[in-house]
């Protein structure tokens, strides 16, 4: 199997179109004159076709299929922004060609949602120290990386972003389900708070929500 470069006499697949419902994606598209068949791939969104091989785990899907089914239909089961492309299948002297179209009209764009990490930060306070513990609680839906959080300290009020106050990194992965932390002492003048690391990267596949 290898690419065929798109031309003015090659079929290409036009006006891709989706509709999510109930974690489920259905694709549709205009299948051009000739061809029988496609195959679909999926991937999340930042992955990029940088390969003269078509990527593998593709799946075949037949135009009987399509007619059939009013589409094709895929669970969603992943986070984020994942993409769909659809490349017309060929054959040529026996060999199995798709047609790569560099300009992304065969491919779609699909959100399947966002996963929901929830945290509670409890601080307690000494009666004469100088000192307050901190436990803080992470309950994800789906295992997350520890780069994706960190926490904030600061002095004399809360943090309002990760930049303001002392930014630490957490030192472990959080499993699906509740995560205790370990208890941390800070001072008494001091509050914490739980952020992304970069929010406008991971704001895409997680929603963070206090308890």
């Amino acid at each position: 199997m290898r690419y065929a470069e798109i031309d003015s006499s090659t079929p290409a697949i036009t006006d891709v179109s989706f509709r999510v419902e109930d974690r489920f994606c259905t694709l549709r598209w205009r299948w051009p004159d000739g061809v029988q068949a496609v195959c679909i791939h999926k991937a999340p969104a930042e992955e990029t076709d940088s390969g003269e091989l078509p990527p593998s785990g593709m799946k075949l899907y037949t135009r009987e299929e399509y007619k059939a089914n009013n589409g094709y239909r895929d669970r969603l089961e992943d986070i984020g922004l994942v993409a769909y492309t659809v490349y017309a299948r060929l054959a040529e002297n026996g060999e199995t060609l798709l047609v790569r179209q560099r300009d992304g009209a065969n491919r779609a764009l699909v959100s399947a949602g966002k996963a929901r990490i929830y945290y509670s930060i409890l601080q307690k306070k000494g009666l004469f120290g100088k000192q307050k513990t901190v436990h803080m609680t992470i309950t994800a839906e789906v295992p997350v990386s520890k780069e994706v959080l960190c926490y904030v300290k600061k002095r004399g009020g809360y943090p309002a972003s990760k930049e303001d106050g002392v930014l630490f990194p957490f030192v472990q992965d959080f499993a699906a389900g509740r995560n205790a932390l370990p208890p941390i002492e800070i001072g008494k003048e001091d509050s914490v708070r739980i952020f992304f690391t970069d929010g406008r990267r991971y704001g895409l596949y997680y929603e963070l929500v206090p308890e």
